[in-house]
């Protein structure tokens, strides 16, 4: 079992940063993979970016690919995400999730096994 508490979400104007954080615990953070997922209003959730355990691979959506880079401290159990030059169409729910046994599919929901409540982010234009 996994818990996981996002924070850092906010108000911002469009081409300013947040820096989301998402705090584990319940397992040994370092052995799982982590990503980030965000829905909008009306629309599924979508991916975001993904890390590995060791930080030594991430990839992320194209749409956020060059604004926002996702990062962890495994002596704290956090991941976190840095989004830059945001935009109004980045405005979701943001939520962190547990990839325990990576299988390639990063990119779907069904890759991960637990997951956090959600942060809001509204960039206003």
């Amino acid at each position: 079992q996994a818990q996981l508490v996002e924070s850092g979400g906010g108000l911002v104007q469009a081409g300013g940063s947040l820096r989301l954080s998402c705090a584990a615990s319940g397992r040994t953070f370092s052995t799982v993979n982590m990503g980030w997922f965000r829905q909008a209003p009306g629309k599924e959730r979508e991916f975001v970016g993904w890390i590995s355990r060791s930080s030594a691979s991430t990839y992320y959506a194209d749409s956020v690919k060059g604004r926002f880079t996702i990062s962890r401290d495994n002596a704290k159990n956090t991941v976190y995400l840095q989004m830059n030059s945001l935009k109004p169409e980045d405005t979701a729910v943001y939520y962190c999730a547990v990839d325990i046994l990576y299988v390639g599919t990063y990119y779907s929901t069904k890759e991960y096994d637990y997951w956090g409540q959600g942060t809001q982010v509204t960039v206003s234009s």
